[in-house]
């Protein structure tokens, strides 16, 4: 018998692949997990990739292939954006809104969005190459902003303004209540900024 051709040869490669240890559909929810603890425990700096891998008992290289920085897996863990179903718009403006910003005072509140908001913050202000744009949309919770916005009346919302503008606003009260409150002793009632809010919506 003569050796085995090459279309052989790769049947057989292929094979071995297909024999081979499946992928572990546990890891992400493990390695944000093990995150989210490190960072209430440790602090940011001492989040590192080794540190999730350790605690999430799984190689560093299978954390390297779904995140390419601590930056990205910190991010993610800590800020993973909002569920569609607990902000689902309703078309009632003000309750949306309420809703929408009670959710995400209690992201921000959260012990390991705290301990990691200074240092994603400072780290966006000196990082050479900023981070995924893609990334960025799908932790954030903008287009369930947007999504509000489009089931609103179109008489309640000035058709000339940038939705974008007026989340950035809102952004800036979120981590306002969250980040300097504490400091400054100011706790406004989150009805101030739901109004604040509509006020600038309006046409």
């Amino acid at each position: 018998m003569g050796p085995p051709s090459v279309g052989t040869i790769l049947a057989m490669g292929d094979l071995g692949r297909r024999r081979g240890r499946p992928p572990d559909p546990t890891i992400n929810d493990r390695a944000l997990e093990a995150a989210r603890e490190l960072l209430v425990e440790r602090g940011f700096e001492a989040t590192t990739i080794r540190a999730v891998a350790e605690r999430a008992e799984v190689h560093a290289s299978a954390l390297y292939r779904r995140w390419p920085s601590r930056i990205e897996l910190i991010t993610e863990a800590t800020f993973p954006g909002l569920s569609p179903r607990t902000v689902r718009p309703t078309g009632d403006l003000r309750r949306d809104l309420r809703r929408f910003i009670r959710a995400y005072l209690a992201a921000f509140n959260a012990p390991a969005a705290r301990a990691a908001a200074a240092g994603l913050f400072a780290h966006g202000q000196t990082a050479g190459s900023p981070r995924s744009p893609e990334l960025m949309l799908r932790v954030s919770a903008r287009p369930q902003f947007r999504a509000i916005l489009g089931a609103a009346p179109p008489t309640a919302i000035d058709p000339t303004l940038n939705p974008d503008d007026v989340f950035d606003i809102l952004l800036g009260a979120i981590l306002t209540r969250t980040l300097v409150s504490s400091a400054t002793g100011r706790h406004p009632p989150i009805e101030r900024t739901v109004e604040m809010i509509l006020r600038l919506l309006r046409p």
